[in-house]
């Protein structure tokens, strides 16, 4: 995604976010059941757990929902604009325009 600062927790992909989900949830997983046996390894487990979550459980909710939502919106603003293909945005609104006479 080229535009971070507008979508901070989103990846590249939904499929790239899920991995990392999947990386991240079960490595906080296993430091939780380490963390019951008293092992000093699941400290060491929470750090990249978090990392690869890009913070918390929450955080990975947020950047899922702005990867979806960018992939929608990188597949609705595509124009044709004569011989050249550009990429333009344009807001939906319900209300068709108005005409004055």
């Amino acid at each position: 995604m080229s535009e971070n600062s507008a979508a901070p927790f989103a990846s590249t992909s939904v499929a790239r976010h899920l991995a990392r989900g999947a990386v991240g949830f079960t490595l906080i997983g296993a430091a939780f059941a380490l963390a019951a046996r008293g092992t000093p390894l699941a400290l060491a487990l929470l750090a990249p757990g978090a990392l690869a979550l890009r913070g918390c459980p929450t955080c990975w909710l947020v950047g899922l929902a702005q990867t979806v939502s960018a992939g929608r919106i990188q597949r609705n603003c595509r124009a044709c604009d004569g011989d050249r293909f550009e990429q333009r945005c344009r807001p939906h609104s319900s209300r068709s325009p108005s005409t004055t006479a």
